[in-house]
């Protein structure tokens, strides 16, 4: 997909919240703006949304962060979403995050500490799971790493790899994946300083680095990639504020611009957006600045595929707010769009 193909936004939200589930909104091709165009309001709490691509057009999947965890399928080629099928439980409790990867839809686990595989058929309807690949350990924090808390699942840049990102275990965890059974296999672990609490990852568009954003300590650590031995290494952290933030707070999403020059962190609890600039090598960020996120508690942090527009999910305060990006990194605030309990974005 390119830039100029990206004409819809599907935004997630927790009904449990009073979110209306699944939002369609169109995207201004100049500026960026969205403008709300339907629901779809058939799976409750659809948190995380990904994107999936048939033969026959784009795929809308969503997970249901539920204690009995599913998934959904929606066939958005044409105007109107349309569901492929009832929702498939996932086996495991709180879906929060899901990838498509060689023909599969994975799943991060985060009450059950668990990832969960399911297979696609050729339609791209989700199939019952073919594996549940269950996370072992703890971390020093007693309220958040008791036990293993799976928050996020990607493919890496090369396609033969998926990343699990555990906060309650402080790790990531790279595991293989047999397209023809769907097992996933753990083949490293990466350890990060204990109490790190790790959310989500985000790879240098040039697939050889990956950053790492912790919740439970506001850090970026910078790590190398070798997708031939299928191993990340840590390199260095960056913080996210010169001096401590002042308040608890709980960065969530990192995101890296298309030229590999900067990278954006979402910080909940200062409601911000943290500015970091790479090295050109992109072994080493720097925090540049930070700037309001336009709302409260910034769930998810995206970019627009044509990388000009910076879009935060402002979960609390019920809104995606939109930033124009330039040559310095910094955003600008140039609309929002209310959505209550929105949780996630993505374009289509």
């Amino acid at each position: 997909m390119n830039g100029t193909d990206a004409v819809r936004a599907f935004i997630g939200c927790f009904t449990s919240d009073g979110g209306r589930g699944i939002v369609q909104a169109a995207v201004d091709p100049r500026t960026g703006a969205l403008t709300a165009a339907g629901t779809v309001e058939t799976v409750p709490d659809p948190s995380y949304l990904a994107v999936g691509h048939r033969e026959k057009g784009p795929v809308l999947y969503c997970v249901s962060e539920t204690a009995q965890g599913a998934v959904a399928g929606f066939d958005v080629s044409g105007p109107v979403p349309r569901p492929l099928g009832e929702p498939v439980p996932t086996g495991a409790a709180d879906p929060t995050h899901l990838t498509v990867c060689q023909d599969h839809l994975v799943t991060a686990d985060y009450g059950s500490g668990s990832v969960t595989v399911l297979p696609l058929a050729a339609d791209g309807t989700p199939l019952a799971p073919s594996s549940v690949l269950r996370h072992e350990g703890s971390g020093p924090n007693p309220d958040r790493q008791s036990a293993p808390h799976a928050h996020q699942v990607v493919q890496d840049p090369s396609g033969g790899w998926v990343l699990s990102v555990d906060l309650g275990t402080d790790s990531v965890r790279v595991c293989s994946l047999d397209p023809g059974t769907g097992q996933l296999a753990l083949h490293s672990v990466m350890a990060l300083p204990p109490g790190t609490g790790p959310r989500h990852l985000v790879f240098h568009p040039r697939g050889d680095h990956a950053y790492v954003l912790g919740e439970l300590r506001p850090t970026v650590t910078v790590c190398r990639w070798d997708p031939a031995a299928g191993v990340l290494r840590p390199l260095g952290e960056c913080p996210l504020f010169p001096d401590g933030a002042g308040v608890p707070v709980q960065p969530s999403a990192p995101v890296v611009s298309r030229d590999g020059r900067h990278l954006w962190a979402a910080v909940r609890g200062t409601d911000t957006i943290a500015v970091l600039s790479l090295e050109e090598t992109g072994q080493a960020a720097r925090l540049l600045t930070s700037v309001p996120c336009g709302g409260r508690w910034p769930r998810d942090l995206v970019l627009h595929p044509a990388g000009a527009h910076l879009y935060a999910v402002n979960e609390r305060s019920g809104e995606v707010t939109w930033f124009d990006i330039d040559a310095t990194g910094v955003p600008r605030r140039a609309g929002s769009l209310a959505v209550p309990a929105a949780s996630s974005v993505v374009f289509v």
